[in-house]
């Protein structure tokens, strides 16, 4: 039975009206593209960054550089800032260094004039005419004062010679002071080495409280200190300089055990740089 082609048609167009469109409307294909091209431009910025340990925390910007010395971080600590200590220093009596001085664990000389020494700001000479005892009382040449007397000068009658062997002065601050440093002078008109130099720091005269050790280059603890690591040093007129860090207390102890010229022991000046303690 032949069918009529206007029955047909219909029906093989009727189908195709109830196929699903597989293309996305235009808004749609619009936003996900401009999605798609943002996520394109903003990935080489992220990828182009440095990865580093602590990245994700913010990094602070890189600081001058401070103080190289113990005293002025100690300043800085306390909220002060550092400045270079003024130090008058006496007449050099002789040019360079000797070569014929055999001492274990001997400083090498700077060549040079001494790096400025940095302090809180208002720090002074605080032994400056203060009072001074030793383990020798009757000084060979001199009196124990002349030590805080201000005369840095290797001339005859600025010295104090002490007995052989081991012995010791002590200074009273008068004041519970925070030190910064300390400046001795031995006997600079030659160059020779001290032995056994120890300096320390304490709160009582019997040195029994609060005892602080500067300074010890004893290596054989003769002085009964303990064994020191510091270096030995020639004198000069600049003195030895000694970082005291900021340690507290009222009185000063030096100890020193002849020289090696002979075995007696010499003061010129002994300076102590700091402030009253808060």
């Amino acid at each position: 039975m032949k069918t009529s082609s206007s029955v047909l048609l219909p029906l093989l167009i009727a189908p195709l009206l109830f196929l699903p469109s597989c293309r996305k409307p235009a808004g749609e294909q619009q936003q996900n593209g401009g999605q798609a091209q943002v996520a394109q431009t903003a990935a080489p910025a992220e990828s182009a960054r440095p990865v580093t340990p602590g990245a994700g925390a913010a990094q602070p910007e890189p600081q001058p550089a401070q103080a190289t010395t113990p005293a002025a971080a100690t300043a800085q600590n306390s909220g002060g800032q550092p400045v270079p200590l003024e130090i008058k220093l006496p007449k050099p009596m002789f040019v360079g260094t000797p070569t014929n001085i055999d001492v274990p664990n001997l400083e090498k000389p700077l060549g040079g004039p001494r790096p400025p020494f940095l302090a809180p700001a208002g720090t002074k000479n605080v032994a400056f005419k203060k009072p001074v005892t030793g383990s020798d009382e009757q000084p060979i040449i001199g009196e124990l004062s002349m030590i805080t007397d201000g005369d840095k000068e290797a001339a005859e009658g600025s010295f104090v010679e002490m007995g052989p062997g081991v012995q010791y002065v002590t200074i009273d601050l008068k004041n519970r002071s925070t030190i910064y440093a300390i400046v001795v002078w031995h006997y600079h008109k030659q160059p020779v080495v001290y032995r056994a130099v120890v300096v320390q720091v304490a709160d009582d005269r019997d040195f029994i409280t609060g005892v602080q050790t500067v300074f010890n280059n004893d290596i054989g603890n003769s002085c009964g200190r303990g064994v020191g690591k510091e270096m030995s040093y020639v004198e000069t007129a600049e003195g030895k300089l000694i970082d005291a860090r900021g340690v507290q207390g009222r009185y000063v102890r030096l100890y020193s055990r002849g020289n090696t010229s002979n075995d007696l022991n010499h003061y010129i000046e002994v300076e102590v740089y700091g402030k009253a303690a808060q």
